[in-house]
């Protein structure tokens, strides 16, 4: 198994382009199927992730293809050959549940397993159920899987319980081909969700309101691919991260090739420590002026402090100067990363749903073991701010969420390596 070796201690500088959104790759490919054809999907990011959602594609009889040297993603819909998500794919991802709309909108039944993923807290898919109830699904558990069958989709009003992001693009994607009109309010409104829904109105739906918490979609009879590749919107928890990275080692990055509009609240907390943030159409340069102040952040959903910055930013206000608190609102697990913070010297106190971080300036190199993706991330964010050495383990985590890391890091002047645990790292940067 891989690890990630960081010898720490040096400022970051220089800059480095996003990748495209793996939030919004997932669904995207996904949503092919509602569209019988050849489909030409750009800024595609290489990911474990991706694969495995390709995988799962090739299992129920839509090949893909990489053009080489291109993120171009060809991925032919022309037949569905099998409507069954198995359990050896979807455990690997969440978002492999993402098949179930698309499948009962083409083929009007489907069999998917139950989702894995991070373990960051119970996702429960009810929301997912109760939309496509409405729309004329039903539904049966059984054995780990979900059973779905329709005898042919209605459009309907409904309302979210919460405004779940896989909830709201799993109903839409099968809300295309309903016949009539269906309004979804209490809808999830992140960007991400807006990208699925710019693709599918370029396949030919009739979608209003996606950004917003109510979207409207007039069913139409059959979609086709587009003309022109599509492509995915920049990763908005990628770019956030390279900057928490900035701000922890007193460096000055510039992330490009993304979208500035997508991060506010997160660029509000970076200059709240007193971070120099400068923006343009595509790019965003984060400079770290002295010491770091602390800051107070509660995530919520889009247009809210984003839940999948929390551990980064936490990294951040643990080598600041004074308090931060940091209340979490969507995940009841998200502070896992935090006792690996403990072993490095972070000073950090849990109490239910809020985390106080007492900043002291400084962390130590250390073993730490990854628990989930973002806490991956915010502990080499960490181990870039160390002095001495880290090695970061269980990093199949990572593979899952960010396109050469490593890579990059080194691009920015990091001192970072990839190895195998208990045997010898790789070349790292000079």
């Amino acid at each position: 198994m891989d690890k990630i070796v960081i010898e720490g201690g040096r400022a970051l500088r220089g800059s480095v382009a996003a990748s495209g959104a793996k939030n919004a790759a997932l669904p995207i490919l996904i949503a092919t199927i509602v569209a019988p054809g050849e489909h030409r999907i750009a800024n595609v990011p290489y990911l474990a992730d991706v694969s495995s959602t390709l995988s799962l594609l090739g299992r129920i009889g839509c090949p893909s293809l990489a053009e080489e040297g291109s993120k171009l993603m060809r991925v032919d819909t022309s037949r569905v050959a099998f409507s069954e998500a198995p359990y050896d794919v979807v455990r690997k991802m969440r978002a492999s549940v993402l098949v179930l709309g698309p499948l009962l909108a083409r083929m009007g039944h489907a069999k998917v397993s139950l989702p894995g993923g991070c373990a960051i807290g119970t996702r429960p898919i009810d929301q997912h159920l109760k939309g496509l109830e409405a729309l004329g699904c039903t539904f049966k558990l059984e054995g780990g899987y979900v059973y779905g069958r329709t005898e042919g989709l209605r459009g309907a009003e409904m309302t979210l319980d919460m405004p779940t992001v896989t909830g709201t693009e799993n109903i839409v994607s099968a809300a295309v081909l309903a016949d009539g009109t269906t309004v979804i309010h209490n809808a999830a409104k992140e960007p991400e969700v807006v990208d699925l829904c710019r693709f599918l109105v370029a396949l030919g739906a009739r979608i209003e309101g996606a950004g917003t918490d109510t979207i409207v979609i007039e069913g139409v009879p059959r979609l086709a691919p587009p003309a022109r590749p599509y492509r995915i919107c920049p990763d908005r928890i990628e770019t956030g991260t390279y900057l928490c990275a900035a701000a922890a080692t007193g460096g000055d990055v510039t992330v490009t090739d993304t979208d500035p509009t997508l991060l506010g609240a997160v660029l509000d907390k970076l200059r709240a420590t007193g971070c120099t943030v400068e923006t343009t159409a595509s790019t965003i340069r984060v400079a770290a002026n002295g010491p770091l102040r602390g800051i107070d952040v509660t995530t919520e959903p889009y247009p809210g402090f984003p839940t999948d910055m929390q551990a980064q930013l936490m990294t951040v206000a643990c080598l600041a100067e004074g308090e931060s608190r940091f209340c979490e609102t969507i995940f009841e697990n998200r502070f896992m990363h935090a006792a690996e913070l403990l072993r490095m010297g972070a000073r950090i106190e849990i109490h239910g749903n809020t985390a106080t971080v007492h900043g002291n300036g400084k962390l130590v190199g250390s073993p730490v073991m990854a628990s989930d993706l973002r806490a991956s991330a915010a502990l080499v964010v960490a181990g870039l701010a160390a002095q001495g050495t880290t090695d970061v383990l269980r990093i199949y985590h990572l593979d899952r969420g960010y396109e050469d890391m490593v890579g990059k890091l080194q691009k920015l002047g990091g001192n970072v390596s990839r190895g195998e645990e208990g045997g010898k790292k790789g070349a790292s940067a000079a």
